[in-house]
């Protein structure tokens, strides 16, 4: 699989709802976009990223769902993205079904080569740097973690947390496919053009995976 190299995370707490996210991380061109919201209940998510799929209709941009494998089958999402004390990734792919993205985070390169051997579409490896979007974040890779990371797994590589729209490009030449960013999004009035930046930071029209 060809990974995008932005990947959008909505933030929860933002001013913005979920879906006027989508629908401005969709106008940029960003084509993967993740709802994450570890507060709301089952019923509202799922209401949340049936509402997301609407305002992507007839875009490039694809809903996935953080956690809820659940939500994202029922909701008919385009994939999930699991933690590791999430279900596990055999379990989620025979949920999703076998065209659905999947992705999981790992904290280590043993993690991440662990999760490499699963049937999954991607490795997330993280936190890169320090992160504020997250209650107990994992202990910081960095960029020589990305790189150690990327010497054991031959799958799409994302990095995540703490990527800013100037660490991005050097994320990217540690070894990822990648960047996953949330924070950052919200810089500045219009997320929109926020998104805009991030995607020429990182030489791409949003579609493009790693050469």
């Amino acid at each position: 699989m060809s990974v995008p190299r932005l990947y959008a995370i909505t933030d929860a707490a933002a001013a913005r709802s979920h879906v006027d996210q989508v629908r401005e991380l969709a106008a940029a061109g960003v084509v993967w976009i993740q709802i994450r919201d570890k507060h709301a209940d089952a019923r509202a998510l799922y209401e949340i990223v049936v509402a997301a799929l609407e305002a992507v209709r007839g875009t490039a941009s694809r809903i996935l769902v953080n956690d809820r494998v659940d939500v994202a089958r029922a909701a008919g999402a385009h994939g999930a993205h699991v933690g590791q004390e999430d279900l596990p990734a055999d379990a989620a792919r025979a949920i999703l079904g076998r065209d659905a993205i999947l992705g999981v985070s790992t904290h280590s390169v043993a993690q991440a080569a662990a999760t490499s051997a699963l049937p999954v579409d991607y490795v997330a490896i993280g936190p890169v740097f320090s992160t504020s979007t997250k209650a107990n974040p994992d202990p910081v890779v960095g960029l020589e973690g990305i790189a150690a990371v990327r010497a054991v797994v031959s799958r799409p590589l994302v990095a995540i947390g703490g990527i800013t729209l100037e660490r991005a490009p050097s994320v990217i030449a540690a070894g990822a496919d990648s960047v996953a960013v949330v924070g950052d999004l919200q810089v500045g009035a219009s997320l929109e053009g926020r998104a805009r930046e991030l995607l020429s930071a990182l030489d791409v029209d949003g579609i493009v995976g790693r050469p």
